[in-house]
C-alpha cells in the first residue's frame, strides 16, 4: 500500500478522502451479500458501523489509515447485483486517507484509536463547501478538482453551482466549471489533508 492507496488502483489519488473504502464482516453476514459485492479495498472482522470520521485504523505493525466519511453506496453496486444498494442502505462501509503505507496481511491485527484526528461530514454538500472554503485568495480550482476532493464523483458536479451560490461571492468566485478558464494560479491542495500538525 502506498501513500495514495492500494498499489495499481487506478483510482488512487493524493487529492482523495477516498483513497481506500472499508468494509465490515458483518454487514456482509447481515446482508447475505456475496464476495466482493460492496466492492471493497480492505474488510475488517468488524462493523464499520461502529466507526467514526477522525477515527484512526492501524493494519498490521505498518499500515495507518484516516477514516473520512461513511461511503453513500452508488449504481455500480447495482450493475453488480440490482437491489443491493435498497438493501444495504447507509450501510456500506467507511473510507480513509493512507497515513502510512506499508504491507499488511489477513491474519494482521487491526487496532482503533478514536477521533485523533479531524471529521469529515458524510454530507457530500457540506465537504464540497468546506473544500470550497479552503482556496486561498487569488487561487483557483476547477470543478473536477474540487469534486475530487470532497470525495464525490464528477456527475456531481452539475450540483455544484447551486451548493456553491450558498457561500460568499469571494469563495464561490475562486470555482470555476473548467481549467482552461482558471482566471490565476490553481491551487493544488496539498496543504487541505496536511494532518501533521495532528499526527507525528
Amino acid at each position: 500500500m502506498t501513500r495514495y492507496g492500494i498499489v495499481g488502483d487506478r483510482h488512487a489519488s493524493v487529492h482523495s478522502p477516498r483513497q481506500l473504502l472499508i468494509a465490515g464482516n458483518a454487514g456482509y453476514e447481515q446482508f447475505g451479500l456475496p464476495e466482493a459485492a460492496l466492492r471493497e479495498n480492505v474488510r475488517i472482522d468488524f462493523s464499520t458501523a461502529e466507526l467514526h470520521s477522525g477515527d484512526i485504523l492501524r493494519l498490521g505493525s505498518e499500515v495507518l489509515l484516516w477514516l473520512t466519511f461513511h461511503c453513500e453506496p452508488c449504481y455500480l453496486l447495482e450493475r453488480r447485483r440490482p437491489g443491493t444498494v435498497k438493501l444495504i442502505g447507509r450501510n456500506r462501509g467507511i473510507q480513509a486517507r493512507v497515513l502510512r503505507g506499508g504491507a499488511f496481511g489477513v491474519k494482521d491485527e487491526v487496532l482503533l484509536s478514536r477521533a485523533y484526528l479531524p471529521a469529515m461530514s458524510d454530507d457530500w454538500q457540506v465537504r464540497v463547501r468546506g473544500v470550497a472554503s479552503a482556496v486561498p485568495p487569488g487561487q483557483y480550482i476547477h470543478y473536477r478538482q474540487l469534486a475530487e476532493m470532497a470525495g464525490v464523483v464528477t456527475a456531481y458536479c452539475r450540483a455544484f453551482p447551486k451548493i456553491l451560490s450558498s457561500l460568499p461571492t469571494e469563495v464561490s468566485s475562486r470555482i470555476v466549471s473548467a481549467a482552461s478558464s482558471l482566471p490565476g494560479p490553481r491551487w493544488n491542495g496539498a496543504d487541505f489533508f496536511d494532518v501533521s500538525h495532528d499526527f507525528g
